[in-house]
């Protein structure tokens, strides 16, 4: 992951962009992480496995209470 200060990242933000395209840059302010900047794509594809890794939880603990009977009788 490619870091720029805030300040070098304001100074060069069509820089920063042209970056973010390929790979996330970390943005640091004051030695201390403040930001990340990513492609459109990257945000949507990583809100897209967000939404799934949530939905396998989901259906996870569903199925955890609906057959807790049976899951209790196999670990026997």
């Amino acid at each position: 992951m490619k870091v720029m200060q805030a300040t070098d990242a304001k100074n060069r933000f069509g820089e920063l962009l042209e970056d973010a395209i390929s790979e996330p840059v970390l943005i640091q302010k004051n030695g201390r992480d403040v930001a990340v900047v990513m492609s459109k794509a990257q945000f949507d594809q990583q809100q897209s496995q967000g939404s799934t890794r949530d939905l396998v939880r989901r259906y996870h603990e569903e199925s955890i209470e609906r057959y807790s009977a049976v899951y209790k009788a196999l670990a026997k």
